[in-house]
């Protein structure tokens, strides 16, 4: 990043995900209706600032025209294997190299089974044999055509290759059928583009278990006791973690976020479901960081039906919900980093020093929710990084950048 010049929110945003300048995705595109999505899919990854070529077969073409693409990426899309009339002298060779990933989407039968028996006669198949980057394959096509067992047998010959097969959506098709065979949406293939390449893969091979989101303790069949957290912090947390190639279970409560691709979601409600999942989940965890505002407390008695309203005041009995924290520090093992979160309103460093001790916690993330930019329900975060050794407190960031800064510093303890 440049000193001095004000960054885009757009590029801030991609930089922040990942690095995506620099990155050149190819996308290669076959005869098939769904090609048109590609278009916009084209669009999404330029906005990244990915560099973007689009590679079609000449049955691409009667779907969507050339000029599109090369409006939509800046870059010419290319068709013919024996165009002259392009910058580079070997073209299949030289996008090859370039090439960071390469997605075909919409794949059809007919493409699917040249790759996997090794014909290349076009720029496509030409340009996919001679890449070494991650491959991906997104077959569309009618239902009875990709339950034919010849395409399974190409589908599988691909995996045992090292391509990852994007499994298609089931719904209605263009020929009018319903069934498998409908091409995932732009955002799914986004997605998987960006856990490829968005990261570099450091914690691969690590699982990670994170909290994110509030519980829900029951007063009676209409009512409950509850706090204003949104799960933003934790579902930024998965989602870097994801990204960085952890292997990521989110424990979450009831938030109104869209769950994190590739992650295993597991739906909680109560600070006693939260409980036994997390610790369910830390049995084989590596790294466990618990962001979700857990209740401390919870109604002694909950009610079969709905409290009636009574002239004067009420009082509700209360009771302890268990310590999920210094349950998991209690008996934690070697080998296992637990991260706390600790949102205060006054005297936060001391507050959560003792936490930090006496929860036998390897760091804690501190926070201030009357700090402009911090706590519930805002994109940003204001965090204060404690260890046993040191305390560093981080400037304003979108939650997304705060997590993969504590992501780092886990790594860096972890070594």
């Amino acid at each position: 990043m440049l000193k001095g010049k004000k960054v885009p929110a757009s590029k801030k945003k991609a930089l922040i995900e990942g690095g995506y300048d620099g990155k050149t995705v190819v996308l290669g595109v076959t005869g098939s209706i769904a090609a048109y999505k590609i278009a916009n899919l084209a669009s999404m990854l330029v906005k990244k600032h990915a560099n973007v070529h689009v590679i079609m077969t000449e049955n691409a073409c009667n779907f969507i025209n050339p000029i599109t693409f090369e409006t939509l990426t800046g870059n010419k899309c290319l068709v013919d294997t024996f165009d002259r009339n392009f910058q580079f002298n070997v073209e299949h060779v030289s996008l090859a190299k370039l090439a960071d990933i390469f997605l075909v989407a919409p794949a059809s039968a007919d493409v699917i089974g040249k790759i996997a028996n090794g014909i290349a006669d076009d720029m496509l198949t030409t340009t996919i044999m001679a890449c070494k980057c991650p491959k991906l394959i997104s077959p569309a096509m009618n239902t009875n055509m990709f339950t034919n067992p010849i395409v399974q047998d190409n589908l599988k010959k691909l995996e045992h290759y090292g391509y990852e097969i994007i499994q298609p959506d089931s719904g209605y098709l263009a020929c009018g059928d319903t069934g498998s065979g409908k091409m995932p949406s732009e955002q799914v293939l986004l997605n998987y583009i960006l856990r490829t390449i968005a990261k570099d893969k450091d914690m691969t091979g690590i699982k990670l278990t994170v909290t994110a989101g509030p519980t829900r303790e029951k007063l009676d069949p209409v009512r409950f006791l509850s706090n204003n957290s949104t799960g933003k912090m934790g579902y930024a947390i998965a989602k870097m973690a994801m990204l960085r190639g952890a292997d990521v279970t989110l424990i979450s409560g009831k938030v109104s976020l869209e769950p994190v691709p590739f992650v295993k979601m597991v739906d909680i409600v109560s600070a006693e479901d939260m409980y036994n999942a997390v610790i369910k989940s830390a049995k084989d965890a590596d790294i466990i960081i618990k962001a979700a505002a857990v209740a401390d407390y919870r109604p002694s008695d909950v009610s079969d039906e709905k409290i009636k309203k009574k002239d004067g005041d009420m009082s509700i009995p209360l009771e302890r919900t268990k310590d999920i924290i210094g349950t998991l520090g209690s008996s934690k093992r070697d080998g296992l980093f637990l991260c706390g979160f600790s949102m205060e309103t006054e005297h936060m460093l001391d507050n959560s020093k003792v936490k930090l001790t006496k929860k036998n916690l390897d760091m804690i993330v501190a926070n201030n929710v009357e700090v402009a930019g911090a706590g519930f329900g805002t994109d940003t975060n204001v965090v204060t990084v404690i260890t046993k050794d040191a305390v560093e407190e981080l400037p304003m960031m979108s939650k997304e950048e705060v997590a993969d800064a504590l992501l780092d510093r886990i790594m860096k303890a972890r070594q």
